[in-house]
């Protein structure tokens, strides 16, 4: 009997334990991109999806959040930023090089902080 209570607290704790780890190993978190269109969203989700452990990634272009979930035992934010600036997007802690910057669709060609605004390119709402 004391066998079947000791393995039966250890099972509990067990799996206490393992519903405590698997729940906390996922972060939501939220960052600004620079983008303009439907064509900046597509192309900045999938960057994020990119990023091995990125479980959600969502990107609205009013407000210019893009909402994400991740495993943060896999990836960070830093990583996740750094792949959306690779694909041409400015982030809050990352900015995209001039070169991908300017292979960008026009009006994908967002109002970068601090430049003004270049013939052709759209005003961010």
């Amino acid at each position: 009997m004391k066998k079947s209570i000791f393995l039966f607290i250890f099972i509990s704790l067990s799996l206490l334990s393992y519903a405590q780890e698997t729940s906390s190993k996922y972060e939501k978190k939220s960052i600004e991109v620079l983008g303009n269109c439907g064509m900046c969203k597509k192309r900045i989700e999938k960057a994020a999806f990119s990023v091995e452990g990125v479980k959600y990634a969502s990107w609205d272009n009013s407000s210019g959040q893009l909402r994400l979930i991740y495993n943060g035992l896999k990836t960070d934010i830093n990583t996740i930023e750094k792949q959306i600036a690779a694909k041409g997007h400015d982030t809050e802690h990352h900015i995209t090089s001039d070169k991908v910057y300017d292979g960008l669709p026009t009006c994908c060609q967002y109002v970068r902080k601090g430049q003004e605004l270049k013939p052709g390119q759209m005003a961010k709402h």
